[in-house]
């Protein structure tokens, strides 16, 4: 005998739930592709962890192969989202791609349909949250570079365009307003460069400060068993006083047992202080990138969006024309930026981009307007 349910829908079976059903069975291969082309570029947990994932998608799968029946028929493409997805895993694997799987996953349609069991909208629900976690491990490797690139070319794109629409406003010249483009452009990359290296190295000397001291290690064979001192640096770390006098003493005892090397305890399997402070900084200071990384990519990308409020002026546009060109590229380039910003963070990529999108043209207009206040207007 069969499932009671599947043979209760089979009995009941329309055209319409026909149709329905092969598209959700194209969905699921689709996205048992995207896991398995993803695993093809990883290796280790990560590879383990999107195998699973994709004999996940094959378990669905199944489920909507026995319903159909006879009625499977041809396989059916799935959507263009999720062929899209598939072909950029088999090609890139980034981080992109599990970002866009994490909102698919998220929006799917199983907890409000019948057909599909509790068990299947529970496993979309949490394959999101699997989803999540390996984005967010690309999303730590990225975010400190990944951070200085879109501001600097959100920065770039906004102050340049805003500098020189209320330049042009004012009714400069064509060339006073291409000479103080290139202006902006050079003096702002090499100010958000500078400001961007002396923020992050900053704040890795900061974490740099948090974590113990390497001479402390050596320090601990030579404690007061019966004073305990090394209970103070885990109750300095967080710990109760209760954990800590158990911690410490648990690190002494073990100490106590370790062989010997001239006279000093030899310990191997782990260190007296505590690792979890030590792991946090490590994986704060992969989070914030380097002072070099950071300030070269604020540079490039700033300088790469102050100059498309520029080429206009490059290519001989003056006025009008120029102002309403400008304005359309910056607004295209915001547009993207906002887009990428909300892919990567899980979020809608429109909504993003029409943010991005309305703050960059709204500083610019009020820059414009200040420019006709106190000039003649664009020739």
């Amino acid at each position: 005998m069969g499932d009671p349910s599947l043979q209760s829908a089979t009995a009941t079976r329309s055209r319409a739930d026909v149709q329905r059903w092969r598209r959700y069975l194209a969905d699921e291969r689709a996205e048992a592709a995207v896991y398995r082309n993803l695993a093809s570029r990883r290796s280790g947990e990560e590879r383990e962890i999107l195998v699973a994932l994709a004999e996940a998608e094959g378990r669905h799968e199944q489920h909507w192969r026995d319903l159909l029946g006879d009625d499977v028929g041809r396989p059916l493409a799935g959507s263009l989202r999720t062929r899209v997805l598939a072909a950029l895993a088999k090609r890139f694997g980034s981080v992109f791609v599990l970002a866009l799987m994490q909102r698919a996953e998220d929006r799917s349609p199983y907890a409000d349909d019948d057909d599909a069991t509790a068990q299947m909208a529970a496993d979309e629900r949490i394959h999101g949250e699997v989803v999540r976690g390996l984005a967010n491990r690309g999303r730590m490797r990225l975010s400190g570079t990944f951070r200085a690139a879109v501001f600097g070319a959100n920065d770039g794109l906004v102050s340049n365009l805003a500098l020189i629409i209320g330049i042009s406003a004012s009714g400069a010249d064509r060339h006073v307003v291409l000479l103080s483009g290139v202006a902006g452009l050079l003096a702002g990359a090499l100010s958000m460069g500078a400001g961007e290296y002396v923020s992050v190295r900053s704040q890795r000397e900061l974490l740099d400060a948090s974590a113990p001291h390497p001479e402390a290690q050596r320090a601990v064979a030579d404690l007061d068993v019966d004073a305990n001192e090394l209970a103070l640096v885990y109750r300095a770390r967080g710990m109760s006083e209760a954990e800590a006098a158990t911690h410490a003493d648990e690190v002494l005892a073990t100490m106590l047992a370790a062989p010997t090397t001239g006279g000093v305890p030899v310990v191997r399997s782990r260190s007296a202080l505590p690792r979890a402070a030590a792991g946090e900084a490590s994986d704060d200071h992969e989070a914030i990138g380097t002072g070099t990384s950071a300030a070269l990519s604020s540079f490039c990308f700033f300088a790469s969006g102050a100059v498309i409020p520029v080429l206009p002026y490059l290519v001989g546009l003056d006025g009008w024309a120029a102002i309403g060109t400008a304005a359309g590229l910056v607004g295209l380039a915001l547009l993207g930026t906002g887009a990428v910003v909300g892919v990567l963070s899980g979020a809608s990529p429109l909504r993003r981009a029409l943010r991005q999108l309305g703050i960059g043209l709204g500083a610019a207009a009020v820059t414009y307007g200040l420019g006709l206040l106190f000039g003649t207007g664009p020739a």
